[in-house]
């Protein structure tokens, strides 16, 4: 999932990615892990050995993408670059990765090769937010090239450039709806910050919150039905959920801590996200209605607010944490159980992406 979960005014927004993309560390390589149990000689097992998650490694000055096997092996640096290159996103049938490099959107193949500059062009290109079109022919964007951040869409190999929006305040964060049919996105146009929806050719533009607080940092329900969302509507950060014409809302989470970056499970029946109700940040889980709020991670440390992910199964969740003293990708079950570390280095290890089901 391509970051699309910052629920503030343009300006702050840009100062988090930023720092979600990362910059501290000492420049190492990551290492796998020794923690990492190895995998049983199961039918099971061999196809967890498979996947494959991205993410990218900083130091003090670059950041590169890297990928490395559920189960702690197969660890490759797939770009290496004096620039920084941040937010991997796969396509959806998992042949490509799309991410961010100083302000272009760049995509290569699976393993590294191929590597094209999809934007190339001066302006900041994605840097609040792109994402695959489910039939992995688009991508949409944020770019301000024209002098604000509009919504941009283009074909999967950079032709067809059209601005979605040509709106005088950001849009930023696009996401495509579950059918391709539709883009979600937020913007200040209305105030501090809406959800507005539009066809996925730039017209049909509605409001979809519609409310005079901070709204925002959503997620599609894997059926298209739904939308979860967070909004400051009732004081702090919550958790929201409505209807993809912005009916039915119900605030799901009702917390006094701020909660945030809500992802659907792939079977659509729970929701995780990242919560600041016990002081710290951690994991929660929580069925669909709301019912059932977990905490998965319970460490005093930050865990997932540098990114979380979903495996394809909903079996696990992969996820970031500083709890050994740099940011580490760990590894879980999705009730919180079988703890692993996945990474062991001195860098910054962030933005994590599960390579999707094939």
């Amino acid at each position: 999932m391509t970051p699309r979960f910052f629920v503030m005014p343009f300006a702050a927004a840009l100062l988090l990615s930023a720092a979600c993309d990362g910059s501290g560390g000492t420049g190492t390589s990551p290492t796998p892990t020794d923690e990492v149990a190895p995998a049983s000689p199961t039918a099971e097992a061999s196809d967890q050995a498979t996947e494959t998650i991205a993410f990218t490694s900083s130091g003090e000055d670059s950041g590169d993408i890297y990928i490395i096997s559920a189960d702690g092996s197969g660890l490759a640096s797939l770009t290496d670059s004096p620039d920084f290159d941040s937010n991997p996103a796969w396509s959806p049938d998992g042949s490509r990765i799309a991410f961010s490099s100083e302000f272009d959107i760049y995509v290569m193949n699976a393993d590294g090769s191929g590597l094209t500059n999809l934007t190339n062009d001066p302006a900041e290109e994605g840097h609040l937010g792109f994402e695959w079109s489910p039939d992995g022919e688009r991508i949409v964007f944020s770019s301000n090239r024209d002098g604000v951040v509009d919504v941009y869409v283009m074909n999967a190999d950079g032709s067809g450039l059209t601005n979605l929006t040509n709106n005088p305040t950001p849009d930023t964060f696009p996401g495509w709806s579950p059918d391709g049919e539709r883009i979600t996105f937020t913007s200040e146009r209305t105030g501090a910050g809406d959800l507005f929806i539009m066809n996925a050719d730039g017209s049909g533009l509605a409001n979809l919150t519609d409310n005079p607080a901070l709204n925002g940092g959503y997620d599609w329900s894997p059926d298209g039905s739904r939308i979860a969302f967070t909004s400051r509507r009732d004081g702090n950060s919550e958790i929201y959920l409505m209807n993809p014409d912005g009916s039915g809302l119900i605030n799901l989470t009702n917390s006094p801590g701020d909660d945030d970056f809500a992802i659907w499970s792939p079977d659509g029946s729970r929701i995780a996200f990242f919560s600041f109700r016990d002081e710290n940040g951690e994991i929660y889980m929580m069925n669909a209605d709301g019912s059932g709020q977990t905490n998965l991670t319970n460490n005093p440390t930050e865990d997932g607010l540098f990114g979380f992910a979903w495996s394809p199964d909903g079996d696990r969740i992969v996820f970031v944490s500083d709890r050994d003293g740099t940011s580490e990708l760990y590894l879980m079950n999705a009730d919180g159980s079988g703890l692993v570390r996945l990474t062991n280095d001195p860098a910054d290890n962030r933005s994590p992406a599960w390579s999707p089901a094939r």
